[in-house]
């Protein structure tokens, strides 16, 4: 039973499980954690305007990272994979960040395509389901990026379909858009426009009318899901697997987003790192939600906090 660790280093966060791999007679794999730990670095700080990574951001990501290689030591871990995804396919300066990655860790951080950050997410969100509830679509709105991933679970393996990455994530719309705080009627309508357009090029790719079942994975959605239960901590129990209706969607943007940075920072379950961006998040879930009615979708979200991290691991099997 191989002890493996993927690491997802994202536009907002950096993550690490370290997880125990078991091989089945028929050829698939069982994952069971043992770690997983969760970091608000911020390494897209800025990228979008300006095209290279901070300093600051670079070592924000270093420190998380060199917490990570020790976890993963003591673990005993045999083989890693990290990605890095949107901030780092974005910038000019990413040369710096495989050289501290290749200092840190020891092995080389790959900057992975848009559709194979889909696919490693749909892979890690689809393995709880009943095959029945299929075909899935799965969306992962990132700090820089979301992915739509259309396809089929089988109970053993996934299958994907169709999918596409498009440059919107919380960070991106709100350096972008949503300047206020609480942001103006008009910077929501400027976003929430900004938000169709780009999603509209994911729509064209992936088929959402041919999907049963919509879940949503990462931190944005399960964040939203323990706002909209008003819990008074984030409980990934709790998040793992519930559901939110078109009504709790809408809801809960909009409370989001007519709030101020004291009173979002003031609820328990919102991630410091996350306060000033989850308004943004929430509105493209609630863009996604608003699109797929209008294209014949499924409505209710199913959440899940099984995402790209089990994804990438089940690629070490």
């Amino acid at each position: 039973m191989p002890r493996v660790a993927a690491i997802d280093c994202g536009t907002n966060s950096i993550r690490l499980l370290v997880a125990e791999l078991t091989h089945r007679h028929d050829g698939t794999v069982d994952l069971r954690d043992l770690h997983r730990e969760m970091r608000i670095v911020r390494l897209g700080q800025g990228v979008d305007a300006t095209g290279k990574l901070a300093p600051e951001a670079l070592e924000r990501t270093r420190a998380a990272l060199a917490d990570y290689t020790i976890a993963a030591r003591r673990k005993g871990v045999e083989r890693v994979r990290m990605v890095a995804t949107s901030a780092t396919r974005d910038a000019s300066n990413r040369e710096d960040f495989f050289a501290m990655t290749r200092k840190v860790l020891g092995v080389e951080a790959e900057i992975i395509s848009g559709d194979e950050e889909a696919r490693l997410s749909f892979t890690g969100a689809v393995g709880e389901q009943d095959p029945d509830d299929g075909p899935f679509l799965v969306v992962d709105v990132g700090g820089g990026s979301t992915e739509l991933v259309l396809g089929d679970w089988d109970g053993q393996r996934a299958s994907v379909t169709s999918a596409r990455s498009v440059d919107i994530g919380c960070v991106r719309i709100t350096e972008r858009a949503l300047k206020s705080d609480p942001p103006t009627a008009g910077e929501i309508a400027a976003a929430r426009e900004f938000a169709t357009e780009v999603l509209a090029e994911a729509f064209d790719v992936v088929d959402v009318a041919k999907a049963k079942t919509w879940i949503g994975v990462a931190g944005t959605i399960t964040t939203l899901s323990a706002v909209a239960q008003h819990l008074p901590e984030y409980d990934s129990d709790r998040t793992h697997l519930s559901r939110l209706s078109t009504e709790d969607i809408h809801r809960v943007a909009d409370e989001l987003l007519g709030v101020d940075h004291a009173a979002r920072a003031a609820n328990p379950v919102i991630h410091p790192g996350r306060v000033d961006v989850i308004g943004g998040g929430a509105l493209i879930v609630r863009v996604l939600s608003e699109q797929l009615a209008e294209r014949g979708g499924p409505a209710d979200l199913v959440v899940s906090e099984h995402d790209i991290l089990d994804g990438i691991a089940l690629s070490l099997a």
